[in-house]
């Protein structure tokens, strides 16, 4: 079983080596092994925590359009 909490912290470093300008999303911060042995509605509750998190931090993320898939779209912004 999965901590979502733990996975939230993994996320918010990994983003750290993220270019400036660069668009992502959050699978992208996860090795794909690991993305993919997270369970679905740990997944989807991991989504919803982070974009919690880039709207509440003053800056260094932005949530921007959503794919064609319905994926939320990330970019790092200059500080």
């Amino acid at each position: 079983m999965f901590d979502v909490n733990f996975l939230l912290e993994e996320a918010i470093a990994e983003s750290e080596n993220i270019a400036d300008g660069e668009v992502f999303l959050l699978k992208d911060l996860f090795k794909g092994y690991i993305w993919h042995r997270i369970p679905l509605k740990d997944r989807l509750l991991l989504g919803t925590l982070f974009l919690n998190y880039v709207h509440k931090i003053s800056g260094g993320l932005r949530a921007i359009e959503k794919t064609s898939s319905n994926q939320q779209q990330y970019t790092k912004i200059h500080m």
